[in-house]
């Protein structure tokens, strides 16, 4: 899986790792849900850092889409109302 960390580059991860990286997504979409902007920060943090620690980062001449993207841990709640659908920042993407 092919992540994007805004600010940081692309980042393959092992598809192993989606479960984790969906209850941070969770998380973080009951935290816009509740107004909790801080909490809404931690977890955007916590999901760049558990990729940056855990993926590999892509070279910059590399072109792909990206299967999710990590926006900055400062994103506000007004931003986060914009970006999260139903189903989070990160898509139902079938397990492999």
């Amino acid at each position: 899986m092919i992540v994007r960390v805004m600010g940081e580059g692309q980042f393959e991860v092992a598809d192993g790792l989606q479960a984790r990286l969906n209850e941070i997504d969770e998380q973080a979409s009951a935290a816009v849900e509740r107004g909790d902007e801080t909490e809404l920060q931690r977890r955007l943090g916590e999901l760049a850092q558990l990729v940056l620690a855990e993926g590999q980062r892509l070279p910059s001449e590399h072109l792909a889409p990206s299967d999710l993207i990590v926006p900055p841990s400062d994103l506000t709640l007004d931003e986060a109302r914009e970006l999260f659908s139903g189903e989070g920042l990160i898509p139902d993407l079938p397990v492999r």
